[in-house]
């Protein structure tokens, strides 16, 4: 987690995260509103491809590149979320800490909030020696129970 990622509070509309940018100095165009209320209508993770494909769909032009280039942004100030996968980044508009859980058979990522037992986060860092600060925990699995594994 970044120092900026402590001490900033959770985005959790819209017009937050666009008023998140302004604090930031960073210029709200037209792309990358489309971008924000994109992620936020849809709270989904979605690839670059599928944003710009979407977008495009709803007759809001914007070039490839001004896709990727707002995403690249955006995900680094922590206003957006970027995840990384195997087949390419996804993107999702929750920026603070949060769990996922993987969906293997539709490659859905589902947002969750897991709060751990206090006892549980102690024996960890008595194990560790480790102050945990903040933590993310990744959950795999199918929908579909007749997809099997291997």
């Amino acid at each position: 987690m970044k120092d900026s990622e402590a001490i900033q509070k959770p985005i959790s509309s819209l017009d937050e995260a666009i008023a998140r940018c302004q604090e930031l100095g960073m210029r709200v165009s037209r792309q990358r509103h489309y971008i924000l209320e994109l992620l936020w209508e849809r709270q989904e993770h979605l690839s670059a491809r599928e944003i710009y494909d979407l977008l495009n769909q709803q007759g809001k032009e914007i070039g490839h590149t001004s896709v990727y280039q707002n995403l690249e942004a955006l995900s680094n100030q922590g206003i957006i979320e970027c995840v990384e996968r195997c087949d390419g980044r996804l993107y999702g508009n929750i920026s603070d800490s949060h769990s996922h859980v993987n969906c293997l058979d539709t490659k859905q990522i589902i947002d969750i909030r897991v709060d751990l037992p206090e006892d549980l986060l102690r024996q960890i860092e008595e194990q560790t020696g480790v102050k945990i600060s903040d933590y993310r925990i990744d959950f795999y699995g199918y929908k579909n129970p007749a997809v099997k594994t291997g």
